[in-house]
């Protein structure tokens, strides 16, 4: 019987949707599916990076660090997260970018849930360049 509960577990079910485990992108009738927020248990290796900057944001994101050390770039600072419960908030417009300085678990809940953000699979990694910088 569909009850409208959903009972999982973040490490399996992330696994399933390159961590992502609400949004948008879950079938309409799932419980887990939202238009109003995303979260991700991220799990990442260390030197992790994203394969590129996100540039134009239209959300607004919050991550907290649940394990491991982890840095957050932005054109002009970076942030590193490094004791459990470490988290760092950003609006929309804010350039960005991430790596995994060692083997790391982090929440992300971002919002609102927005279609055409994820990176295609098979993306060539990008460089490490800053958005406005040579």
């Amino acid at each position: 019987m569909d009850d409208g509960v959903y009972v999982g577990n973040a490490g399996r079910d992330a696994a399933l949707d390159r961590g992502w485990l609400l949004g948008h992108f879950r079938d309409a009738g799932d419980p887990r599916h939202s238009e109003d927020v995303e979260v991700k248990w991220g799990v990442h290796p260390r030197g992790d990076r994203r394969r590129q900057w996100v540039r134009g944001e239209r959300r607004t994101a919050l991550l907290v660090l649940v394990s491991g050390r982890f840095r957050v770039e932005f054109p002009d600072r970076d942030v590193v997260l490094e004791q459990q419960g470490d988290y760092v908030v950003w609006g929309r417009g804010t350039d960005h970018s991430w790596v995994a300085e060692e083997e790391s678990v982090m929440l992300t809940v971002r919002w609102p849930s927005v279609p055409g953000y994820s990176v295609p699979d098979g993306c060539p990694q990008a460089s490490a360049e800053r958005p406005g910088k040579s």
